[in-house]
């Protein structure tokens, strides 16, 4: 058992255990100090100086962030010293930064704006001018860079290297010439980035954003030769209810927000839950003949992720035939819609302007790969984060009291419990399993709630015994979390058969997408939310999916089903 030492902070003795710094010992206790550059979980720069206290002994301010706490220490946390040091800081930042804060994206949800206004300052102090106008860099998919706003916290670097595995970006130059690059290059485009966009995440404040396709979903909106036909993601539905800012059911916000959709002219309105079924029905299937087969390698690797695909294809291309040859389920939906408009619809399929709303910006990424078209169009037109959902529907200033709710529309309305816990890390996996069982036992699972793959841990195993066969399965989240695993496929030391990966942190319910300032509380309620809406379905398994039956059934063969669900990687021959 570790010994607790003591020591006061603002007059007020406090426990803590050795190896703790300051920072972690006052948030414990509920005590507030403010950080720009600090992040839950990685090794702390006290780079930003905003966390300073002040060392009652001393005198001096440390920054509370990396400083140790020691047995008997006595520090102020807002003491006129300290607050006068960080108001300083922020006016120093402030200088130097972009006045455009009535255009930022950021604005509302900026940690450098906040703390101007929680410390009063109401004026520039200072005159900068050392940082040049900075261009702004586009030729991203995903990630737009404004590194004029760049306030050089390290927050992204850190992200990019420690988490993700991808060092697309670090500093750069020296002095006031500083600045946060993609190394010899001079765009993210020209380098490694996977657009994962967990940057964007980490940035406090606005010189990362996702690349907004919001102009051309309101442009083919307002055309009249077009119909908007848009989807959600089964993680967007879980984030809905944040939205209305008051207690509301994820069916009831979802609901609203169709009838929103409806009222400025979307014409369809889907749910990617159901095409997330059929991307367990054709990747359960996949597995199952990977292991009884043997006709492709094991172990399989899941393909939902456009930013995990983006990884594997920079830097283990080698193992791209691991990856399930599924395309991720907004893709199918779109390519579905698209060849049955005609049919199911009454429309062309070129009049039609397929929209997703994603949790994810990598999605942007993904419409543009040539591998993701049929009959000549792309399977998805645009894609809009969780995010610029809510923006949108801001602008158009809905009264949701005057708005009557709406459903989805039909075909593939309906969605089994597993498709809608895609969204958490380990959902993949669990759906697949429920499904792969049955295909190869003719049996149902008895339980179908497989709680070793459940959880927010960034890699968890299991082994799962269908009819006498031990399958090996593991569930990762964080790109750098699979380098081990793919070294140890690369040396041939791999035992496991099924792996599923996710870029972002606890799955999609924290991609890049979802709201701003997105943290620990939110993604714990996401991910039990998504867990209660498959607890309360009624149908649980995606193979048993009306819809999904209906459509092997009456509207693709087989032909049609591996032209439209399916896909290749680059360097596949």
């Amino acid at each position: 058992m570790k010994t607790k030492l003591k020591m006061t902070i603002n007059n007020k003795e406090v426990d803590f255990i050795k190896g703790e710094t300051i920072y972690q010992v006052a948030k414990k206790a509920g005590l507030f100090i403010p950080t720009l550059c600090y992040m839950e979980g990685y090794k702390p720069s006290g780079a930003c100086r905003i966390c300073v206290v002040e060392d009652v002994k001393t005198g001096r301010l440390i920054a509370s962030c990396s400083y140790p706490a020691e047995s008997g220490m006595e520090v102020r946390t807002d003491s006129p010293q300290v607050r006068m040091s960080r108001k300083k800081i922020i006016e120093l930042l402030l200088s130097n930064h972009p006045q455009d804060c009535l255009t930022c994206t950021k604005s509302g949800a900026c940690l450098l704006q906040n703390l101007s206004k929680q410390y009063g300052v109401d004026e520039i102090a200072f005159q900068g001018g050392a940082k040049k106008k900075a261009v702004i860099d586009k030729a991203s998919p995903s990630v737009e860079r404004d590194m004029a706003k760049c306030i050089l916290c390290g927050r992204c670097v850190t992200v990019c290297s420690e988490k993700q595995g991808v060092s697309a970006i670090d500093f750069s130059h020296r002095g006031f010439s500083t600045q946060v690059a993609p190394g010899s290059f001079k765009s993210l485009a020209e380098g490694n980035c996977v657009s994962c966009g967990q940057c964007i995440m980490a940035c406090p404040v606005g010189a990362l954003h996702e690349i907004s396709h919001k102009k051309l979903v309101i442009d083919a909106i307002i055309n009249p030769n077009k119909k908007v036909a848009l989807q959600f993601a089964p993680a967007c539905q879980m984030t809905f209810p944040e939205y209305f800012k008051k207690s509301i059911s994820v069916d009831d916000a979802t609901k609203k927000i169709i009838g929103a959709l409806r009222s400025i002219g979307v014409n369809f309105v889907f749910d990617t839950c159901t095409a997330a079924d059929i991307t367990i029905v054709e990747e359960a299937k996949e597995l199952v003949e990977r292991l009884t087969k043997k006709n492709k390698p094991l172990p399989m690797f899941t393909s939902c992720c456009p930013a995990w695909i983006n990884f594997i294809e920079t830097f283990y291309p080698k193992h791209t035939k691991h990856l399930s040859s599924c395309k991720s389920p907004h893709m199918m939906k779109g390519a579905l819609i698209k060849h049955l408009s005609e049919k199911l619809l009454k429309t062309k399929a070129k009049d039609l302007f397929v929209v997703s709303v994603m949790p994810c910006v990598a999605k942007k990424s993904e419409t543009g790969r040539p591998q993701l078209e049929n009959e000549g169009m792309a399977n998805v037109d645009a894609v809009l984060t969780t995010r610029e959902l809510f923006s949108l529907l801001d602008e158009f200033g809905i009264q949701y009291e005057k708005i009557q709710d709406s459903d989805y529309d039909r075909p593939f309305a309906n969605a089994s419990g597993a498709g809608k816990i895609f969204g958490a890390t380990g959902g993949v996996m669990e759906a697949a399993i429920r499904t792969a069982y049955y295909y190869v036992t003719g049996k149902e699972l008895d339980n179908v709630d497989y709680k070793p793959v459940r959880g927010m841990s960034e890699i968890k195993r299991a082994t799962v015994d269908i009819a006498g066969t031990q399958v090996n399965v593991a569930v990762v989240n964080g790109l750098g979390n699979v380098v081990d695993i793919l070294e140890d496929i690369s040396a041939g030391k791999s035992d496991l058969h099924f792996i599923e990966v996710m870029s972002c942190p606890s799955g999609c319910v924290g991609g890049a997408g979802q709201p701003y300032n997105t943290d620990a509380e939110l993604l714990k309620s996401r991910t039990k939310t998504t867990y209660k809406e498959d607890e309360n379905s009624k149908i649980r398994r995606s193979h048993e999916n009306p819809d999904v039956i209906e459509l092997y059934d009456k509207h693709i063969n087989e032909h049609e089903a591996h032209d439209l669900l399916h896909t290749r990687y680059k360097g596949d021959k």
